[in-house]
């Protein structure tokens, strides 16, 4: 995507690429296939703007931060299929780790010990791709491949990652910001072939003049994708969040300079750093089913034909008859983290009907995000006044009012929704003061719609106080 001074989309061209699942619980993609399809989105967002290469001022990389690549520096050629946030091959491995280790890991890196981060991976390769063991090998997430062929690979590529995505990895240490000695040893995993952590905004490198952009132009920020967007939505200050609605909810609180480490069940990460200028760190939190739960209405039950109908449907009725929907089809994420649990419909009568299921289906969206964010404030001691909010359901005004109804506070939508590609290009212009400031920024920031809470406080904890209930309810199902 090219955006302009004004944060306009100018030119944008994307392309699918294929999801390999060589057996259960292993999700692959092919890194030499990602880079083909960087090259063709590049030139086809140049040509769509009509300009060249040579009249960018920067280049930003936002990329899904787990997937993780190993490559040969000599060749160029990656090692194996990259192994993809989604790949649980790992969980043995995490599992038999002795409790005082898990201990160790979680106060370092502030995650949870899960097969979704990067470090597991990297010792999976280590342990079954020979080639991984050799001094040519690289490792790295999607922006520290894309970094490395952009600014010429082979030829000279530079090996650079950022704070965002190094602490997504089990191996950075949240204090220091650096690759952890003892981390690096209990994952078995070389700092010769890891990346060199940077700040998420500062000029790396220059693309290579033969390469996609056809000129010498600067790379000059990298974020993970959720911390994109919270500088897309301009969440700079303390106590500011966003909320990301897609099949499942990312929620992020920045909480400063400060390091909060949960209590509650939520991931403690780096928000971002600008520059020579102290990190910022967030608190985040994801639910599992929120856009999906809206598919299973449309694919498993039939009542909707498409999405956009779930609206309309649940604007039949003025609430949903006591019906309460739990989607813990997989277990319960944040806060609760209860892999015991699985989905259940609770206070059906006979009066309820296929809208008033539809209704509740919003409802749960807005509760599992109201579950945690109330953690996050927990956590931080920050209350919170508002939330912005991008993703695919915020075009639904029914589900948003609802939300904010049941938080108590102002739900606000960003005039341009593309806020994690838009968060990359800010971040890439401030280094090369295309913006001169973070000020600058939020002069240009526009809303798109506002949603006020109408709701009593005496109706929202009725509301929650049931809600808790349905949860109850799907707990220890599972054996």
């Amino acid at each position: 995507m090219i955006f302009d001074h004004a944060g306009k989309v100018v030119g944008h061209h994307q392309r699918e690429h294929r999801q390999i699942l060589p057996q259960a619980g292993w999700v692959e993609h092919d890194a030499n296939e990602i880079w083909e399809c960087t090259q063709e989105v590049i030139a086809g967002a140049l040509k769509q703007a009509n300009i060249l290469g040579s009249d960018l001022a920067a280049i930003g990389i936002t990329n899904q931060r787990e997937t993780t690549v190993a490559w040969d520096v000599s060749t160029g050629r990656p090692l194996s299929n990259a192994i993809v946030w989604q790949d649980t091959r790992t969980s043995d491995f995490l599992n038999a780790l002795p409790d005082d280790v898990k201990k160790t890991i979680r106060f370092k890196t502030g995650l949870t010990i899960a097969p979704y981060f990067s470090g597991s991976k990297m010792n999976w390769l280590m342990s079954n791709v020979p080639e991984a063991q050799s001094s040519n090998a690289r490792f790295g997430t999607i922006d520290s491949w894309l970094l490395w062929n952009l600014s010429g690979g082979v030829q000279g590529g530079v090996h650079l990652t950022d704070v965002t995505n190094a602490s997504r990895t089990l191996l950075m240490n949240l204090e220091t910001l650096d690759w952890d000695s003892e981390l690096l040893e209990i994952f078995g995993v070389p700092r010769s072939a890891l990346p060199t952590i940077k700040s998420s905004s500062e000029k790396y490198a220059l693309t290579d003049p033969h390469g996609p952009c056809g000129s010498a132009v600067p790379i000059a920020a990298i974020l993970g994708d959720q911390q994109a967007a919270m500088v897309g939505q301009l969440c700079f200050r303390r106590g500011e969040s966003k909320t990301t609605y897609g099949t499942g909810n990312f929620a992020l609180l920045n909480t400063g300079t400060q390091i909060v480490r949960s209590n509650n069940g939520l991931l403690t990460t780096v928000c971002f750093k600008f520059g020579d200028e102290p990190a910022h760190y967030a608190l985040e939190g994801s639910v599992a089913v929120t856009g999906s739960a809206i598919q299973w209405l449309r694919d498993q039950l039939g009542i909707i034909s498409h999405a956009a109908e779930t609206e309309h449907l649940a604007s039949t009725v003025s609430d949903t008859a006591g019906v309460y929907f739990v989607p813990a089809f997989s277990g319960l994420f944040a806060p609760y983290w209860r892999s015991d649990a699985r989905g259940a419909i609770v206070g059906l009568t006979r009066a309820a009907t296929k809208a008033h299921l539809a209704r509740a289906a919003l409802e749960a969206i807005c509760y599992q995000t109201r579950d945690v964010m109330e953690a996050m404030v927990a956590d931080s001691g920050v209350p919170m006044s508002e939330m912005r909010v991008d993703g695919g359901i915020t075009a639904n005004s029914l589900c948003m009012q609802m939300q904010a109804d049941i938080m108590g506070i102002d739900i606000s939508r960003p005039l341009i929704t593309e806020t994690t590609a838009l968060g990359a290009a800010y971040a890439a212009g401030l280094a090369v003061n295309f913006w001169s400031s973070i000020d600058e920024l939020r002069t240009q920031w526009q809303e798109s719609l506002r949603w006020s809470a109408t709701s009593t406080p005496a109706d929202r904890e009725a509301g929650y106080t049931q809600w808790k209930k349905a949860v109850e309810r799907t707990l220890n199902w599972v054996d």
